[in-house]
Formats: structure tokens, C-alpha cells, sequence
């Protein structure tokens, strides 16, 4: 029975958000926000939810979680939600994201990388009034 379990798209941004107020906003004091990345994703035959344990493994229909590493880095997280992945801070370059399908008691049961670059971005412009 072929069962692809995990689809996934990634959409690349990078966000400037302008300020009118006079008071200084985080964006005055820290700079733009900077490698910011949305990755969507969907999976088949498995939805994906917050339940852990070894009695959700009778849940129908079946029921897991994504386990997510972030340029080959020796520790991972959660997610739960089944939502758009947001990851900030990411500095130019190339970066991978490894996504592992994980069943509630944290057994892998398929896996997808995506790669993607984060522009280097020009100098900021002051917000204009």
C-alpha cells in the first residue's frame, strides 16, 4: 500500500515592518527582523495532533507529530499544531530544515529536508513619515 506521508512547500521571506509612532519600537532599538522563514506543510494518512503515548497508537484515523532540525543541529522540536512553521533569525545563506513524521510515541515514520536560502538583504532605509 503506498502511503506518502509527508508533503511539504516552503515559502522564503524576509520582513521589514515600518513604525509611524514616536516612541522607539523594537524594530528602532534591534534592527528588521531578519531570515525570516514560513514553511507549510500537510501530511497524508496521518493527522497530526497533541496526543503522546502508547494508547494513541489506536486512535483512528492515526494521529502524530512533526519532529523539526534546523541546519543538521544535534537537537530537534516538536510541533504538534499541523500549522505553518515560522523560523526567524536565520542568517544569508543556504539552510536546511529536516522534517521527521512521527507517530505518538515518537517513532519516525518518514522524513522529508527542505533547503532554501535566505537573500543577503541591502542595508535598511529609515521609515519615511
Amino acid at each position: 500500500m503506498h502511503m506518502p506521508l509527508l508533503n511539504l512547500t516552503v515559502t522564503a521571506a524576509c520582513v521589514a515592518l515600518a513604525t509611524s509612532a514616536s516612541a522607539q519600537s523594537a524594530r528602532d532599538t534591534r534592527g528588521a527582523s531578519r531570515g525570516l522563514v514560513f514553511i507549510q506543510y500537510r501530511t497524508e494518512n496521518l493527522r497530526v495532533a497533541p496526543v503522546l503515548g502508547q494508547g494513541a497508537l489506536n486512535v483512528s484515523p492515526r494521529i502524530g507529530h512533526v519532529h523539526l532540525s534546523v541546519d543538521g543541529l544535534p537537537w530537534h522540536f516538536v510541533d504538534a499544531s499541523g500549522e505553518t512553521v515560522i523560523l526567524v533569525g536565520l542568517p544569508p545563506g543556504l539552510h536546511s530544515v529536516l522534517f521527521e513524521l512521527a507517530d505518538p510515541t515518537h517513532k519516525v515514520i518518514a522524513h522529508e529536508t527542505v533547503r532554501f536560502t535566505v537573500p543577503e538583504l541591502k542595508a535598511d532605509k529609515p521609515p519615511s513619515n
